[in-house]
Order: structure tokens, then C-alpha cells, then sequence
């Protein structure tokens, strides 16, 4: 099945892709497709942006449509940035001013207070109008300071709670390694992303029974 991956975020599009391939679809992007779309992401939940992506990128390429919307909820925050993750600076995108604003924000909380959460909600949408979405978290703290490469947006300061292994199981994240210092499939098997597209794949056969 060839699925667009509703995102124009270089970060996000190399993540869905490299989920949605490994459970066997070809995935093409709204770049590949020439598409030029920057859908108004005015919902107040993270399932109501992913669709109004999912709505507007399968309209305009007729596919079915795979969106993700998702952002970092701190508690010491009531929640912040929450669905305005990507925009939290006034931005929309700019993930080093969103990083400098958070660690602003969380400058005077202690150790034991920085407890966050990644939040996502992946939304399949199909030519004929079905529509499914799926959610998925991942528990962790916010850092001290940036830590790894290996991600965009908020990566570099969050530490989860445990990292994935090769088998698919999880272990804690004894080291207190951020996301970006992960390897892909020791992020892949805890993220926030990762387990709402792993809901999402024992739901697909069934969705696209017939569709193809």
C-alpha cells in the first residue's frame, strides 16, 4: 500500500517513514507528491490537528493518509507546551528558541519535580472518509541540558523512563539518556510516536482490507 505521510518536518517525515516501511508500506511524502500544503493546525487536542492534517493532505493527494500531531506535556508546566509544542516560542518550528524557552520555564524546578510526557496521535484517514486515530505515550523528565543528536524538536532534553532493545522489550533508562541520544529502534520501541503507530499497525490490516 502507498501511504502519504502527512508532514512537511524533515525530523517527523524520516520517523514515519522509517515506521510505516518496516511494517511494509511505501510511503511517499507531500514534497514527493508536489504538493505545497500548511494545513491551519487550530485544534485544542493533539487528535484534532493530526486530522485536520490527515483531511487535507488525503483530499489533496487522493491516498490514504497517515498524520501525526504531538507535542511534550510537563506536569511542572500544567501541561505546557502541549499542542503548542512546535509553536511554544511564537514560532512555528523553531526548535532551538522552543528548547531555550522551555529550559527558561523549568530553570527553578528541581530534580524530582521535572516529570513530562510525549504525547502522540497518529490519525489514518482513507480516500472514502474512514478514519481511525490511535494515541501513544511515553513518560520520562525533562534534562538539565541538551544531551544527543539523534532527533529534532524537544529530543535532546527528554529522558524516558526506559529505552527499547532489539527484541522489542524495554529496559530503565538506568544512564538517563535524552531521546536524541537513542538509537532509532531504542527510541522506536518506547516513543510516544512509535507506540501509537504500533496500535495503528494491528488495526491497518483490517482498515485496508479491500483498498488496495
Amino acid at each position: 500500500m502507498t501511504i502519504c505521510a502527512a508532514s512537511n518536518n524533515p525530523g517527523k517525515l524520516k520517523e514515519l517513514r522509517r515506521i510505516l516501511e518496516r511494517m511494509g508500506h511505501t510511503v511517499t511524502s507531500p514534497r514527493e507528491l508536489g504538493l505545497d500544503l500548511d494545513p491551519e493546525e487550530n485544534g485544542t487536542t493533539f487528535a484534532e490537528n493530526a486530522r485536520i492534517k490527515a483531511e487535507a493532505f488525503c483530499k489533496a493527494s487522493g491516498l490514504p493518509t497517515v498524520a501525526d500531531d504531538s507535542g511534550l506535556c510537563v506536569d511542572a508546566l500544567n501541561g505546557e507546551p502541549g499542542v503548542y509544542s512546535a509553536r511554544y516560542c511564537g514560532v512555528h518550528g523553531d526548535d532551538p528558541a522552543n528548547n531555550r524557552k522551555l529550559m527558561e520555564k523549568m530553570s527553578a524546578v528541581p530534580a524530582g519535580s521535572r516529570t513530562a510526557r510525549f504525547v502522540s496521535a497518529v490519525c489514518v484517514l482513507m480516500p472514502d472518509g474512514e478514519c481511525h486515530t490511535f494515541l501513544g505515550e511515553c513518560p520520562g523528565h525533562i534534562a538539565f541540558e541538551e544531551k544527543g543528536t539523534n532527533g529534532f524538536g524537544y529530543d535532546p532534553l527528554f529522558i524516558p523512563d526506559f529505552v527499547g532493545l532489539p527484541d522489542g522489550t524495554t529496559v530503565p533508562n538506568t544512564q538517563g539518556r535524552t531521546y536524541a541520544e537513542l538509537a532509532d529502534g531504542e527510541k522506536d520501541a518506547i516513543s510516544h510516536r512509535g507506540r501509537a503507530m504500533a496500535a495503528m499497525e494491528a488495526a491497518l490490516p483490517a482498515l485496508l482490507d479491500g483498498k488496495a
